[in-house]
């Protein structure tokens, strides 16, 4: 089941019940939405939630799906995830945060949280404590490019000025986990994902298909995913991606996905832009996107 993040979903009525005076059918449904935070540790079901609308359980899934994106019961789970997580990070027992947080069982939420935050729950409490996340570092026509993967794959693409500062970002993504600086005998696989897509930035090169460790929350995922569609010298705006994976009210959400991606051009977020096609952010900067958008265009002869 595709599950988006708490934030992600709150984003659109995080003013407050007040900022809808004047539009009571929007009232009615942060009613619900507020009904189902207080108690989302408790089964809840849609005609109790409609009773709590005025409405028919067909017509509230349906306003509500189309006012924020996601049915009730997607909701709710998402915050059942984000509780779970914070009582991981609490430091709590497995089994007590899985019952604290409302799933009810162990096997369901072994599957959903190996589903959305790429790791088991153990390892996502402890930062990643554990893994093995080999890194090194090129110069490319972008700048100073360092690249990480796990034995799943490339986990970190990231572009910077200086080796200590793409470092400490490292660090930040995955903080318990072992960091292994890669001499090319002991890594081969991550020197030679690192001069293919080099070449691919620096030369023009084809992009390397490489195996890819993504790790975020359903809703990121399912855009991440997305984007690996996007054909070279091909934009979309955040608009058209929220529509293409079927959240068009996400539009917002979209953009927070993009700026998240821990996976720079491999994820290709740089072919998302604006509604009115200016090229909106890039957490390497504009220049590299502009760059790279650039060189994209002028392979396929644009």
């Amino acid at each position: 089941m595709s599950m988006p993040s708490e934030e992600e979903v709150r984003a659109a009525f995080k003013a407050g019940d007040k900022s809808f005076d004047g539009h009571p059918r929007m009232a009615r449904l942060v009613r619900v939405a507020r009904h189902i935070e207080a108690h989302a540790d408790e089964p809840l079901t849609l005609l109790r939630l409609a009773e709590i609308a005025g409405l028919s359980s067909s017509r509230l899934q349906k306003q509500f799906k189309e006012a924020f994106g996601v049915s009730p019961k997607t909701y709710q789970d998402a915050l059942r995830m984000r509780r779970f997580k914070q009582s991981l990070k609490g430091g709590e027992k497995v089994t007590d945060a899985i019952f604290a947080s409302g799933f009810g069982s162990v096997s369901r939420v072994y599957g959903e949280a190996t589903r959305n935050i790429g790791m088991q729950p153990k390892a996502y409490r402890d930062g990643g404590a554990g893994e093995v996340i080999v890194y090194a570092c090129r110069f490319t026509a972008l700048g100073l490019m360092t690249m990480a993967a796990t034995d799943k794959g490339v986990c970190f693409v990231q572009f910077g000025d200086d080796e200590a500062s793409l470092f400490g970002r490292l660090k930040a993504e995955f903080p318990n986990a072992e960091m292994t600086a890669s001499p090319a005998q002991d890594a081969p696989e991550l020197d030679a994902w690192m001069a293919a897509l080099d070449q691919h930035i620096s030369q023009g090169a084809p992009a390397p298909d490489l195996p890819l460790d993504m790790r975020g929350t359903a809703f990121q995922m399912k855009v991440w995913q997305f984007l690996l569609s996007i054909r070279e010298g091909e934009v979309l705006s955040y608009s058209e991606v929220a529509a293409k994976i079927d959240k068009p009210k996400a539009v917002r959400a979209v953009a927070s996905a993009c700026g998240k991606n821990r996976i720079g051009v491999l994820i290709p977020c740089h072919r998302v832009l604006r509604g009115d096609g200016g090229l909106g952010g890039y957490r390497w900067g504009l220049e590299r996107k502009r760059a790279l958008l650039d060189a994209e265009r002028k392979r396929r002869g644009d």
